[in-house]
């Protein structure tokens, strides 16, 4: 029995820092050419900036819906935002006035009116491996 505790209590850290799969299912997707973009970003410091991006991630782009999975994903609370990069030169396309030429989206939020969304609007609190969707405006 002593042995049962023991290894209780070695193995239940091993539970708080287990990496997991965030599955994020692009929707929206116009066309199969170039890439879906990915940042995923853990604070509002840096929020949408390339520099302050956590973590960023690529997948080949497919027509209608496409499956990007961010493995080794360590609990907390994150904010996606994603973009459709049609030419592949790895970089969001703007017009002259910064407004966006490719299609882009967020995790739980919307592009507003006047600019993109809040880290606190797009922040999913992750635990375990998960499926979320977002869709390309």
């Amino acid at each position: 029995m002593k042995a049962f505790w023991l290894f209780v209590l070695l193995a239940a850290p091993l539970h708080l820092w287990s990496q997991n799969i965030l599955e994020v299912q692009v929707e929206g997707v116009e066309s199969s050419d170039g890439l879906i973009q990915v940042a995923l970003f853990t604070s509002r410091d840096g929020f949408l900036k390339t520099t302050g991006a956590y973590r960023t991630d690529s997948v080949k782009a497919l027509k209608g819906t496409t499956r990007l999975l961010l493995d080794n994903l360590p609990p907390g609370t994150y904010a996606l935002a994603l973009f459709h990069d049609k030419n592949q030169n790895l970089k969001l396309d703007t017009n002259w006035i910064g407004i966006p030429k490719e299609p882009m989206g967020f995790s739980n939020a919307r592009m507003k009116t006047f600019g993109p969304p809040s880290f606190e609007e797009c922040r999913v609190d992750f635990r375990e491996n998960g499926t979320i969707s977002i869709r390309l405006e």
